[in-house]
């Protein structure tokens, strides 16, 4: 959602990290670049007054004292404040100390309300082990009550519906008895999913307040849809003067919309966002953090959300087991296969790459990512038998066609695979014994070269050597090789020609075509 404003603000920083000095010139420049920017995003004219305001007046400190890397402050600057606009400190959920905790739903008709009463109720139950009640309290909408107990059934929480809907029955008293019922059945949480309509309008905002009085609710959430830019501002602040909430949510912040609405509505409503719903899923929902959002914003990753991401996926004896193997050059095509179905658990691989730092400068990459393709891998591994997945080098080009034939690939995609992940394996093992990093290689050549590829070379030099009719050129050109070879030698011990104190690479030295096809394994 954010792709445009990242890559103009990235822009603007990247011309300040070529000056060694910041003058209050080069400031003014870049405050006007990220006003324009935050304008382009649809971002409210009071959020990008006082936003910019803050930066250029913490900037022009910055400038003043002259200090080393100035570029990288102003971006520091530019992180606290977008961390202050999009809600500052994170707060946490209002749970009711006794009886169950009680949550409504409001917002617009298509802002995805429904759904996310099923992603909050799912949520709340996986992450809180709380018993979860949806009360259909739309009964406006037709088969607003229908879509919320198949929501229900799929995200494993219990629905109240004494009602059918489609114009027919109280919701005022629907919520009220469905609030009753959690009280009498002992559930932990109640999320009242109430009417919206198309526009903001007095009959709605009645209802609303009718059914806020009648069941009392710690968390008033204001659903906003994210793509709909300034009119969904002015919508959140009709619905905070005329039903009141204390926290938003976002929805559809995959969509491909500038973003104005999800960094304007904390510093229009002054009420923070809590939640945001990042796909179709029922699993694309997750805590709004915004420390991780400004970091995304800026191109520097969100590595927490990743990492937190890959936990839920992976037990800390699958990590340890996987680490082992690495390290005994026991890793199957089989353990591939597992780790390919743990990635799967963890959501799309577009959007874990996305949380990378820098995953800006490969969007295009990113965008023409075919996830297929982890199918197609699967299909072609499952197609082989046992013996084959434990060891690879028995693959001969019979059975790679029988395999061909088997997943519905060719033998050329077979033999990429295999290549790849033989590859992949020996440079994984290499690494997991030197804690990370690449082992020295006296040739420059990856993990795995014999130990004699240095003299192979040489005698190739040696074969190379160029001959001349004048005796003096050939003198002058020997002595000039021997130079070379005498300078080369002064750093014995070396991995890439480096001195004995240079670390070893680690995979961020990796060449980009294996760092893709790391990327594909």
């Amino acid at each position: 959602m954010f792709n445009t404003l990242s890559d103009r603000l990235s822009a603007s920083f990247k011309r300040l990290r070529g000056k060694g000095v910041l003058t209050e010139h080069d400031v003014d420049e870049t405050v006007s670049d990220i006003r324009r920017a935050l304008l382009d995003a649809d971002v409210a004219l009071p959020v990008v007054r006082s936003f910019t305001k803050q930066v250029r007046e913490k900037a022009y400190g910055a400038a003043r004292s002259e200090a080393l890397n100035p570029g990288q402050q102003v971006v520091k600057i530019v992180n606290d404040e977008l961390i202050e606009i999009l809600g500052g400190a994170e707060r946490e959920l209002n749970f009711a100390t006794k009886g169950p905790t009680v949550m409504m739903l409001a917002g617009l008709q298509g802002a995805g309300k429904t759904t996310l009463a099923g992603k909050l109720g799912q949520w709340l139950r996986t992450e809180h082990d709380k018993r979860v009640l949806l009360v259909a309290a739309d009964l406006q909408r037709p088969n607003a009550v229908t879509q919320l107990q198949v929501v229900g059934e799929r995200a494993g929480v219990d629905v109240w519906a004494p009602e059918p809907g489609n114009g027919i029955g109280d919701p005022v008293e629907v919520a009220r008895t469905g609030r009753d019922h959690a009280i009498t059945n002992g559930y932990g949480v109640v999320i009242v999913d109430t009417a919206g309509r198309l526009g903001v309008d007095t009959e709605m905002m009645e209802q609303a307040r009718a059914i806020r009085e009648a069941i009392d609710p710690h968390e008033v959430l204001f659903v906003l849809d994210a793509m709909v830019g300034q009119d969904a501002v002015q919508t959140s602040v009709a619905f905070r003067d005329g039903v009141g909430f204390t926290g938003v949510v976002l929805s559809k912040l995959d969509g491909d919309a500038r973003g104005g609405a999800a960094l304007s509505v904390r510093g229009v409503t002054g009420a923070p966002v809590l939640f945001a719903s990042t796909g179709e899923g029922l699993g694309d929902f997750e805590r709004f953090h915004p420390d991780r959002m400004a970091s995304r914003i800026l191109d520097m990753g969100d590595i927490l959300t990743l990492i937190e991401t890959a936990e839920k996926a992976y037990t800390e004896d699958e990590a340890k087991d996987l680490q082992s193997k690495l390290a005994q050059g026991k890793f199957t095509l089989e353990d591939f296969l597992t780790q390919l179905n743990q990635i799967r658990k963890m959501g799309s691989m577009k959007k874990l790459l996305g949380m990378l730092p820098g995953a800006g400068q490969m969007r295009e990459a990113l965008d023409n990512f075919d996830e297929s393709q982890i199918t197609r891998i699967e299909a072609i591994v499952h197609s082989m038998t046992p013996a084959e997945r434990a060891d690879p080098s028995i693959l001969n080009g019979s059975r790679r066609a029988r395999i061909a034939r088997g997943s519905g690939t060719t033998v050329q995609e077979i033999n990429s695979l295999v290549k790849r992940f033989e590859d992949a394996r020996r440079m994984m093992q290499s690494m997991s014994r030197n804690g990370g990093a690449l082992p020295s290689m006296g040739g420059g050549g990856l993990p795995g070269s014999s130990k004699h590829s240095g003299a192979r070379q040489a005698k190739r030099q040696a074969k190379k050597r160029r001959k001349f009719g004048n005796p003096a050129k050939q003198k002058q050109w020997e002595a000039a090789q021997a130079k070379k070879k005498q300078a080369g030698a002064s750093t014995p011990g070396s991995a890439f020609g480096l001195g004995e104190s240079t670390p070893a690479p680690t995979m961020d030295d990796l060449p980009d075509d294996v760092k893709r096809m790391l990327g594909r394994m």
